[in-house]
C-alpha cells in the first residue's frame, strides 16, 4: 500500500475506500500469487488496511506488519485479529525496519515501493534484515514500456505524487531491486486497471533473493 511519512490521515481514509475496489478487480488475486512462497518470519512494509493478511499460507510462522498511516494501521489491526497466521501490526516505515540483521525469511512489498521517498534506502534495509537465501516478494505498478504512455507518466509524476500519498507512476522498480544486490529470480509483467475507467497500467509480480 502507498507509504509516505509525510502523508496525512485524509489519504489513509481515501485509500481505505478505494482499496477494496482494487481488490475486487484483481488485486486480491495478484496478492495471493505473490504470497504463495511466503514462509517463516515475514516483515510486510506498508501493510495498509491488511489486505494481504487473509492470504498468508500456513508456512508463515509470524508476520510483522508495518504501517505509518494511523487510519490504515487501525484497520490493519482489526484485520490481523482475524488472520490465520500470527500478525503483529506496528507503526513503522520501510526506511528503518525494527528488526535485527539477517533475522527475516521474507519481506513483502505490496504496492509500496512506488511511494517510498527513497527506494534505494528501503532496499538497503531489506537486504540488511533478510537472512542469506531470504526473499523479497514484490507486487508493484511501474513505468510503462510503451513510449508515449511512459512519457505521460513522467510528465504527471510530480503532480500525481502530491495528490496520491507520494506515489510515483514512473518507477522502474525491478531494476532498482536488482541494483540493490538482490537476485531477481522471477518477474511477471502485466497490465492492470485498478479502478473503473482507469487504463491498464504496467504492474509487476516478482521474487528477489539475497545471496
Amino acid at each position: 500500500m502507498p507509504e509516505n511519512s509525510q502523508r496525512n490521515s485524509s489519504f489513509g481514509k481515501s485509500f481505505a475506500r478505494v482499496g477494496p475496489q482494487m481488490d475486487a478487480r484483481g488485486a486480491t488475486a495478484h496478492r495471493r500469487r505473490l504470497l504463495e512462497s511466503a514462509h517463516g518470519a515475514v516483515v510486510e512494509i506498508g501493510a495498509g488496511y491488511g489486505a494481504t493478511f487473509p492470504l498468508y499460507p500456513a508456512a508463515v510462522t509470524e508476520v510483522l506488519a508495518l504501517e505509518p498511516d494511523p487510519t490504515l494501521r487501525e484497520l490493519a489491526r482489526a484485520a490481523a485479529a482475524k488472520a490465520a497466521v500470527p500478525v503483529t501490526v506496528e507503526d513503522g516505515a520501510a526506511e528503518a525496519l525494527p528488526v535485527a540483521d539477517a533475522s527475516v525469511d521474507v519481506v513483502v512489498s505490496s504496492l509500496v515501493l512506488c511511494s517510498v521517498a527513497d527506494q534505494r534506502a528501503v532496499l538497503k534495509e531489506v537486504v540488511r534484515v533478510l537472512r542469506p537465501g531470504g526473499q523479497l516478494l514484490f507486487y508493484e505498478h511501474v513505468r510503462s514500456e510503451h513510449r508515449f504512455l511512459g512519457a505521460a507518466e513522467d510528465l504527471i509524476a510530480p503532480l500525481w505524487s502530491r495528490m496520491a500519498g507520494g506515489c510515483h507512476p514512473n518507477r522502474d522498480t525491478a531494476s532498482v531491486i536488482a541494483q540493490a544486490g538482490l537476485t531477481v529470480q522471477a518477474l511477471e509483467r502485466f497490465g492492470f486497471s485498478a479502478l473503473p475507467g482507469n487504463p491498464r497500467l504496467a504492474h509487476v509480480l516478482g521474487t528477489a533473493c539475497k545471496s
